[in-house]
């Protein structure tokens, strides 16, 4: 296979801002008037007729607005252009049955971002070894920390630039996420050896081989007795809050608290998947993974009124451990990352390959008698070992009986089937 490039861009690094109290006054109100932009423009939408829903003239209506109402002239001009383009691009993604109609942005539940679409405006500069300064449109020159080398100075080109960045707010302050356009060479084939992956709850990720990937609690006792303690606190003082009354200063304050430690739990949950997911790709050329439905697998057990569900508690629980350990982000990560390596990702129907035993491949009722014992119940087999590694065993069998599943896995499979366009879109 002879080697060739491919150029790809995307937001390929993202790094934390180091902002001062009025810079981060600015960026919030960037933020603000870009997410009052997205609503005006959805009203606008719905109100005017079909035949007057063009770019042209949504383009003029934004003009117009921002001219109207001060507020906006905060967002500069291009990142307003930007809130344009996205929208649109919604209605298209809605169109090809990739997601749902858009909708209005609600103040407190919405990420809040701003675009800089052009590369040229940020102008960046590194500092020294571990901070670099970019340009922010009406925010001015802010720093950011530098982690990984950008095609800045001598270093860029036509081919490997900086095209943009967007700045994204969590609970643990401001980041730049920039958007980089590289030339890569297409790589080999990877050769290595063919592998099988059990996802799970108690061991994360168990493979075909017998190894298996497991991590501690993304919080230490201290937090987690601190999270507990800012939870408490904050259900108490929300039970003297009157109905539609807002919430308080000190509320809010402990609901940041709250927020910051969940990020740091997720922050540290991320680098556990990026390092684990890197080690298994560069490692193996076939990865194979069930394609598991996990949406239905963390559906409530409450039932209905007439007819309650049982182990509600239990079943709680098990959804909570299941949405903690995040397995379609981790599937997500092994299929570009492999992909990167040149090797390939396979899904495999997943039902029975945990009660399947892997030696004599007989489904025996008892066979799977702890989590983590298994041994089968055939009298004409007895095999036994761990029962995560039997099912990762049962997963890359499938995939070598030729039962992997088409269009293999990732962002391929679509979210929805496409259906008839919305009454809003017709």
């Amino acid at each position: 296979m002879s080697q060739g490039t491919t150029v790809k861009q995307q937001f390929g690094h993202r790094a934390r801002l180091a902002l001062s109290r009025p810079e981060v006054l600015k960026t919030d109100s960037q933020a603000h008037a870009a997410r009052t932009l997205w609503n005006l423009l959805h009203a606008w939408w719905r109100i005017m007729p079909k035949e007057k829903r063009t770019l042209a003239n949504a383009d003029a209506a934004i003009r117009q607005a921002r001219k109207d109402i001060d507020f906006l002239a905060v967002l500069p001009a291009q990142a307003a252009q930007a809130v344009l383009k996205t929208y649109f691009q919604a209605w298209k993604n809605c169109w090809d049955g990739r997601a749902g109609a858009p909708n209005f942005k609600d103040r407190f539940r919405t990420v809040m971002s701003v675009d800089v679409p052009q590369g040229r405006d940020l102008n960046i500069t590194r500092v020294h070894r571990r901070w670099g300064m970019a340009n922010i449109p009406k925010v001015g020159r802010v720093r950011f920390r530098w982690t990984k080398d950008l095609p800045v100075g001598k270093h860029a080109n036509t081919e490997n630039r900086i095209t943009g960045a967007r700045l994204i707010k969590d609970a643990l302050g401001w980041h730049i996420a920039f958007r980089v356009q590289t030339l890569e060479v297409e790589p080999e084939p990877h050769q290595g050896p063919e592998v099988g992956i059990d996802l799970g709850v108690t061991v994360p990720i168990a493979l075909s081989d017998g190894q298996t990937y497991e991590h501690g609690e993304w919080l230490t006792g201290k937090e987690k007795a601190k999270l507990l303690r800012l939870e408490q606190r904050a259900a108490q003082r929300k039970q003297y809050r009157k109905p539609g009354e807002r919430a308080s200063r000190r509320l809010h304050h402990t609901y940041d608290q709250i927020a910051g430690l969940r990020a740091k739990a997720k922050r540290r949950a991320l680098d556990w998947q990026h390092q684990t997911t890197t080690a298994i790709a560069r490692t193996y050329g076939t990865v194979v993974v069930e394609a598991l439905t996990i949406t239905n697998m963390v559906k409530s057990a409450k039932g209905t009124i007439e007819e309650p569900g049982k182990n509600v508690t239990r079943k709680s629980g098990l959804n909570r451990s299941i949405s903690g350990e995040a397995w379609g982000r981790t599937v997500t990560m092994l299929t570009y990352k492999t992909a990167r390596h040149g090797g390939t990702l396979h899904k495999v129907p997943a039902p029975n390959t945990s009660r399947r035993c892997s030696a004599c491949g007989f489904i025996t009722p008892g066979s799977r008698e702890s989590q983590a014992v298994f041994v089968c119940k055939n009298p004409d087999c007895g095999w036994s070992g761990n029962a995560d590694w039997n099912a990762a065993r049962n997963v890359l069998h499938l995939y070598r009986m030729g039962h992997a599943l088409i269009p293999a896995a990732g962002r391929a499979v679509v979210r929805r089937a496409k259906r008839v366009k919305p009454a809003a879109a017709r």
